[in-house]
């Protein structure tokens, strides 16, 4: 049987989800989540669908990757599938020529979780490593303790509280309103939280979604802000234990996290929260 690359429907990306949620353990290193293509949902079905790619053998999913940005691509592999030489010589192959419809020519990354036979392929075709990120990860089998904030649920009626924060937090003009509702029509937003950190004012100082991959499995923090009025007041701290908290009520046997190591408050605000920075990882890149 030969690897087959497909690009799904909107229909056919719960697919790959379920494929996700199934590699999801907590031995396993850091990798695509189903919460990364939740996410992404909040630009649309049709525009989620376009850019997941997955690779299948005999109609079983043994990859599946989404195209993160028009030249970076974040993927995982089937846990008895990271030494198959077969996927491996496939997915170098369609990583490297523009024509399968993966990635542009000039420099590109790739995201992937470590010991894959990929990364020794990757070497050899002279790709390089990018930027070390610092995985952070909170076990959750013991309660979470007090965030000591005032922290409520958003739902759509206050999807402006959540836009708000995430653009003062990233310095953006982008996320909207319309991102929540996006988010809130994905087919598995029940697996999804959006909670928000008040001030003894009503404003809303941080904000978090977090995802579940199902009971007993990782769950992920994507994304989390502190509005930059309330900074240095230990939000950030809160509404992250907040979301840890939450994963728990939802069966989440851990949390997980990557922000750039560059972004050493970030480490330091998730490692206030009770998380535990992983060994660094990067992201191949190939240059132009």
């Amino acid at each position: 049987m030969t690897i087959a690359l497909s690009t799904p429907t909107a229909d056919e990306v719960r697919e790959a989800v379920a494929a996700l949620r199934e590699w999801q353990h907590d031995g396993a290193p850091m990798q695509l989540h189903p919460g990364d293509i939740g996410w992404n949902h909040r630009f649309g079905a049709a525009e989620t669908a376009a850019v997941v790619r997955t690779w299948s053998r005999g109609g079983r999913i043994l990859a599946v990757g989404m195209i993160d940005s028009p030249t970076l691509l974040r993927m995982t592999v089937a846990p008895g599938a990271f030494r198959d030489e077969e996927l491996a010589r496939r997915l170098v192959e369609d990583l490297s020529l523009p024509g399968r419809g993966v990635l542009p020519e000039g420099t590109v990354s790739v995201e992937a979780p470590r010991g894959l036979l990929l990364h020794d392929l990757l070497t050899e075709r002279g790709w390089g490593v990018d930027e070390p990120w610092t995985p952070l990860f909170r076990d959750l089998a013991e309660a979470v303790e007090d965030p000591g904030v005032r922290i409520e649920e958003i739902g759509p009626e206050r999807a402006q509280d959540f836009a708000d924060v995430l653009r003062s937090a990233f310095d953006t003009t982008r996320p909207t309103r319309a991102y929540l509702h996006g988010m809130s029509g994905a087919p598995f937003s029940a697996e999804a939280r959006c909670l928000g950190a008040y001030d003894d004012r009503g404003a809303p100082a941080a904000v978090v979604a977090v995802w579940s991959a199902g009971p007993g499995r990782p769950g992920l923090v994507e994304p989390m802000g502190v509005h930059r009025d309330h900074r240095g007041r230990g939000h950030g701290r809160a509404i992250s234990l907040a979301g840890a908290a939450a994963l728990r009520e939802m069966g989440a046997s851990s949390v997980r996290v990557c922000t750039p190591s560059s972004n050493a408050g970030g480490v330091a605000t998730y490692e206030a929260a009770g998380f535990t920075a992983m060994p660094e990882i990067a992201d191949r890149v190939r240059a132009a």
